[in-house]
C-alpha cells in the first residue's frame, strides 16, 4: 500500500507540476503582449491574444488545491479588498518627499528637504495614477537620450536649464545632449577630463555617488565605462530632476545632504562626484565634507568642479565677490586637509583630492587638536542618524601600505570574489564557505526566474530593485549592461550586508519598508522581493508594502514574490484588489517546499481613463 501511496503521490505531483508550467507558459506569452506592444498600451492585443490561446488545458487541476484552507489563516475566505485609483493629482505622490509637508519643517540645513513620512491617518490607501497617455520607456541604450514626454509632462527645466544642455523639449519626447553646467562639451569630454587623473577605465574606479546631480548626465555616461553612479537631488524648485533620471534608465534618488546622514555604510563609493552642486562644503564645521569622508573607500575621490575653484577667473561670471569664493575655496582646503585627502590635481574649474589609504599615511592628523573621531561604535547605523562633524576613524592596519578595511580588486573580478568584510569576518554570521554558497543558490534561483520570464535579460527590465538584497547575490547573479539593481537592505535585517553589496561593485541602500521609498512613482521596471513578508510580519501592515511597490512600478512592470506559502497565498488575494495578475509556482526544487514563487505583472491603466485587462 505504501508503495501504491508513493505512486499515486508522484503522478498528482507531476501533473500539478506539468499544470504549473503549461500555466506559467500561457502567463508569459500574454505577458510579452503587454510588454511589448504599442509603447505598454497593450490591452487589447494581449486580449485577442487570449482569445486565440487556450490556457484552460487540465481544468480539474488548480495549486491552490493542494493545500489545506488552514494553511493561509483565518482571513483566505475574506471577500477581496478592491483598492480604488487616487486623484490624478497624485500622479507624482512621493509620500516621505510632500511638498506640503515639507513647508512644514525648518529650513535650516536643508532639513524641510529630507525625508519626512506621513502619520498612520494620512497614508494613501489607494493606486497612484499614470499620467494620461503614459507610455513604457525607450530601450536602453536610446532612453540615456530620449524621455516621452507623456511620462514626465514638465517642461520648467528646458526653460531654467536652456542655456546649459540639460534637455531640451522636441515634439512629443525630451532629449537629453548629455551637457551640464559645468561640462557644457558634454558629459563624456568631462569624464574623459577626470579619467586622465583618476583611474576610471581599469575597473578601480566601480561605484560612485553624485551629490545634487541634476538629471543625472555625469551617472548616465559613466554607464558604459562600467561605472555605476548612485545619484541624488532632492525634490525641490526644478520639476523631476530626479523622475527624469530613472525616465532615462539611470540609478537615482530623491535625497539631500541636510541633518541626517546618508542611506550609505561607511566606505561605499570609489568616488564621490559635486559638479556645481549648490553644497556649503566649508559650513557646519565641514559635517557635509565629513559624510563624504565616511561613505568614500580608502584611496577613494573626490571629485569638486565649479564654484569656488578658479574662482579668480569666474568670479564675474558667478556673480560673486572675490572675498566671498576665495573664502569659501580656503575653508574646503582646511576641511580637506584635516580629513587627510590629498589634492591631486586642479585644472580649469575641476579639482580633485583623494582620501588615504590608512591612518598611517595620514600622521599629521594624529595630533591635530581640532579633529573630533565620531564616537559611535557603528559607523553603518546611520537610518535616521543625525549627521555630525566628526571623523569616522579608518580600520586598523598592520602596515603603512595597506588598504584599510582591505583592499578591492578590479571590477568585474570584485563581483564573486570574497569580500575584505567577509574574508575578516566583519559580518558575524557569514563566513567565507556560506557566502559562496550563497552566490551559487542566488545563480539557481535566477536561472529559474529566467525560465519563467524570457525577458529578464533582453532589455525589458532596466531598472529592477532587490527588496531584499541580502549580500547581493541575486544582483550579481543577474548583473547585465542591459540593467541595473537597486539593491534595499532593509533598516530591520538580523545583519548588515549593504557594505558587502558596495565591495562587490554593486550599489544599495538602507531602507524601512514601512515608509515610501525615496523615488517618484513607475520608476522601476522589476521588483524581487525575496522573503519580505516574512520579515516585515507584524512590523507594519501587509497593503502599506504593497502598495508602495505599486506606486514605484511601472504599469506592465513585473514583481517576483519568494516566500512561505501561507504568505504568498494572503499576497496573491490582495494584489488582485491592485490590478496585478498573478501566477504562483513551485520552488524549483519542487512541490513539496513550502517556500513557492509567485509572479505578477502591473496592468496598464493611466488617469483620465479606465482600460479592459486581461485575467490569466
Amino acid at each position: 500500500m505504501a508503495v501504491k501511496g508513493n505512486a499515486a503521490d508522484n503522478r498528482t505531483r507531476s501533473s500539478v507540476s506539468i499544470f504549473i508550467i503549461i500555466s506559467m507558459c500561457c502567463f508569459f506569452y500574454i505577458l510579452g503582449a503587454w510588454q511589448k506592444s504599442g509603447f505598454g498600451k497593450g490591452d487589447s492585443i494581449a486580449i485577442e491574444i487570449t482569445k486565440q490561446t487556450d490556457c484552460t488545458i487540465l481544468p480539474n487541476l488548480s495549486f491552490e488545491t493542494h493545500h489545506s484552507r488552514s494553511d493561509f489563516g483565518d482571513d483566505i475566505g475574506a471577500e477581496v479588498r478592491t483598492f480604488e485609483p487616487c486623484h490624478e493629482r497624485y500622479r507624482d505622490y512621493t509620500p516621505c518627499q510632500d511638498q506640503n509637508r515639507a513647508m512644514l519643517f525648518p529650513r535650516e540645513n536643508m532639513n524641510y528637504r529630507e525625508r519626512h513620512c506621513p502619520p498612520e491617518e494620512e497614508k494613501l490607501y489607494c493606486l497612484i495614477p499614470a499620467p494620461e497617455g503614459y507610455v513604457a520607456p525607450f530601450p536602453w541604450p536610446k532612453s540615456r537620450d530620449f524621455v516621452p514626454y507623456a511620462n514626465v509632462p514638465y517642461k520648467s527645466l528646458t526653460v531654467e536649464k536652456a542655456v546649459q544642455n540639460w534637455v531640451q523639449y522636441e515634439g512629443n519626447v525630451f532629449r537629453f545632449p548629455g551637457g551640464g553646467t559645468q561640462f557644457p562639451q558634454g558629459a563624456d569630454t568631462y569624464i574623459d577630463q577626470l579619467a586622465s587623473v583618476i583611474p576610471i577605465a581599469n575597473g578601480t574606479v566601480r561605484t560612485a555617488l553624485d551629490t545634487g546631480c541634476g538629471v543625472a548626465s555625469w551617472g548616465a555616461y559613466l554607464l558604459k565605462r562600467n561605472v555605476l553612479a548612485m545619484s541624488f537631488a532632492p525634490r525641490d524648485s526644478h520639476e523631476a530632476q530626479v523622475q527624469f533620471a530613472l525616465e532615462r534608465g539611470v540609478p537615482a534618488i530623491i535625497g539631500v545632504l541636510g541633518t541626517i546622514k546618508l542611506p550609505y555604510p561607511s566606505r561605499s563609493f570609489d568616488m564621490a562626484h559635486c559638479s556645481r552642486c549648490l553644497i556649503p562644503w566649508g559650513a557646519n564645521d565641514g559635517m557635509y565634507m565629513m559624510e563624504v569622508d565616511r561613505v568614500l573607500r580608502p584611496g577613494g575621490y573626490w571629485v569638486l568642479s565649479g564654484p569656488p575653484i578658479n574662482w579668480k577667473n569666474n568670479y564675474k561670471a558667478w556673480q560673486r565677490t572675490e572675498e566671498d569664493l576665495e573664502d569659501e575655496q580656503k575653508k574646503i582646503e582646511e576641511i580637506a586637509e584635516l580629513l587627510c585627502w590629498e589634492k591631486v590635481s586642479e585644472k580649469s574649474e575641476i579639482a580633485i583630492w583623494r582620501k588615504r589609504i590608512n591612518s598611517d599615511s595620514c600622521a599629521v592628523r594624529q595630533d591635530e587638536p581640532r579633529v573630533r573621531t565620531c564616537e559611535s561604535s557603528y559607523a553603518d547605523d546611520v537610518w535616521y542618524k543625525k549627521m555630525e562633524a566628526c571623523i569616522v576613524p579608518f580600520p586598523e592596519v598592520d602596515n603603512p601600505e595597506e588598504v584599510a578595511g582591505g583592499e578591492l580588486k578590479t571590477f568585474p573580478d570584485r563581483l564573486n570574489d570574497v569580500p575584505p568584510r567577509i574574508a575578516s569576518g566583519s559580518v558575524p554570521g557569514f563566513s567565507v564557505e556560506s557566502y559562496q554558497e550563497d552566490n551559487r543558490l542566488w545563480k539557481k534561483h535566477v536561472k529559474a526566474y529566467k525560465r519563467l520570464n524570457k525577458y529578464i535579460d533582453t532589455g525589458r527590465y532596466r531598472n529592477i530593485m532587490d527588496m531584499n538584497a541580502g549580500l547581493g547575490s541575486f544582483s550579481a547573479a543577474i548583473e547585465s549592461p542591459k540593467l541595473w539593481v537597486m539593491n534595499v537592505v532593509p533598516t530591520i535585517a538580523d545583519k548588515s550586508t549593504l557594505g558587502v553589496i558596495y565591495e562587490r561593485g554593486l550599489i544599495g541602500i538602507y531602507h524601512d519598508w514601512c515608509e515610501g521609498f525615496s523615488t517618484y512613482p513607475r520608476t522601476y521596471d522589476l521588483i524581487h522581493a525575496n522573503a519580505v513578508f516574512s520579515l516585515y510580519n507584524k512590523k507594519c501592515k501587509m497593503e502599506d508594502i504593497l502598495l508602495e511597490m505599486d506606486r514605484i512600478l511601472r504599469p506592465e512592470g513585473a514583481v517576483i514574490f519568494r516566500d512561505q506559502v501561507d504568505i504568498l497565498m494572503k499576497v496573491k488575494r490582495m494584489v488582485t484588489g491592485m490590478r496585478w495578475n498573478t501566477k504562483m509556482v513551485d520552488h524549483e526544487d519542487g512541490p513539496l517546499l513550502q517556500e513557492k514563487v509567485l509572479v505578477a505583472v502591473k496592468q496598464y491603466w493611466a488617469g483620465g481613463h479606465t482600460n479592459e485587462t486581461v485575467e490569466v
